[in-house]
């Protein structure tokens, strides 16, 4: 029985898995639940596929002594690209995503906080939803994310392809990014100063928590990088840090002002106050947790935050999309940032069901 098959017959009986693929691989990793029980992760020493809210409160993860494992080669020729899709929207929903922005900007304004990331969902029809196909229109067309579908039947089913590395741990080295700003992909595209000032926030939030748990970081200069028909400004940061510390140090970092704002609490709290829905697990993170389900060395952590996703319901797809606000937002730039946003998923799911 192959990877797909697997995944099927999991899904038929409602049993837990993620299938994902990484950035750049040519091997897609199928982990599979053999119960339907809900583990929750506390400390950062447990092994297996994690997967956590944004508010960080559910933290789950499918243990790596509870699951079957199984490694199939990526076979992109086998399917064909997604077309783009029209850029479109509903005007109640601009409006309402603006407003939003206004009421954000004004908290700005009485340094409630230098930034906050807001984002709203798109409720998509999808009639016909065939799983292995999206997900391999996702990995076909977003090579460089970290394409994803997952399942438990207390959770829901959630697919992505994110841009974005949460945290990367090989041995004692830990690697991240500070990742912002957006605009539409253009070979000769410059940055303002709201995009940079944005990433810098982001880059110094980071750099500041993991110098409590290390001496020794580093960070490269901001540069371009694409995702999609996005390009966003993006930094690597690497510490070397004592692995005994990783759930704290996740805890302080997550979730990042990348996702979230600045200061991290009172941002958050504005979010959960002013946004109008429940994120549940977007713009949270999930990967893998103190295991390489590959190589199974277990000195290794892959996360990955959880943007450009949706989490499917019967006939419909809840996609989620956000952008980040400072002094210098426009409402309806970024409004349009988060329509731009959408096509990623949308995209997929015209051409994969």
């Amino acid at each position: 029985m192959n990877l797909f098959d697997t995944l099927k017959n999991q899904h038929l009986n409602q049993l837990p898995f993620v299938v994902f693929c990484k950035p750049n691989s040519d091997r897609i990793v199928g982990v599979f639940q053999r119960t339907s029980s809900l583990f929750s992760w506390e400390n950062g020493t447990e092994s297996g596929f994690a997967f956590v809210s944004f508010d960080g409160k559910q933290k789950y993860y499918f243990p790596v002594q509870e699951c079957n494992v199984v490694v199939d080669q990526r076979h992109p020729s086998d399917f064909y690209v997604a077309q783009e899709v029209a850029l479109s929207y509903d005007e109640n929903a601009k409006i309402a995503f603006e407003q939003l922005v206004e009421i954000g900007l004004n908290a700005i304004q009485n340094n409630q906080f230098q930034k906050v990331v807001l984002s709203r969902k798109e409720l998509v029809t999808v009639h016909n939803f065939n799983l292995e196909a999206v997900f391999n229109q996702l990995v076909n067309s977003y090579p460089s994310a970290f394409n994803y579908c997952l399942y438990h039947p207390k959770i829901g089913l959630w697919m992505g392809a994110t841009p974005e590395q949460f945290i990367k741990i090989e041995g004692n080295k830990l690697q991240t990014v500070s990742l912002a700003g957006t605009q539409l992909f253009d070979s000769e595209l410059e940055w303002g100063t709201k995009e940079r000032q944005e990433q810098q926030l982001v880059t110094d939030f980071i750099s500041e928590n993991l110098q409590l748990f290390s001496e020794n970081v580093t960070i490269s200069e901001p540069k371009t990088v694409k995702a999609g028909n996005l390009a966003h400004l993006k930094s690597d940061i690497s510490a070397v840090i004592d692995k005994k510390n990783l759930g704290q140090i996740i805890n302080s970092l997550h979730p990042t002002p990348a996702i979230c704002g600045l200061p991290k609490e009172s941002s958050q709290q504005f979010i959960i106050e002013n946004e109008g829905y429940n994120r549940e697990f977007y713009a949270g993170f999930l990967g893998e947790l103190n295991i390489d389900f590959t190589s199974y060395k277990t000195e290794n952590s892959d996360l990955f935050v959880n943007l450009r996703c949706m989490k499917v319901e019967g006939k419909l797809a809840n996609v989620f999309v956000g952008c980040g606000i400072t002094k210098d937002s426009q409402p309806e730039k970024e409004f349009l940032e988060t329509v731009n946003k959408s096509v990623t998923i949308k995209k997929v799911l015209n051409n994969g069901i």
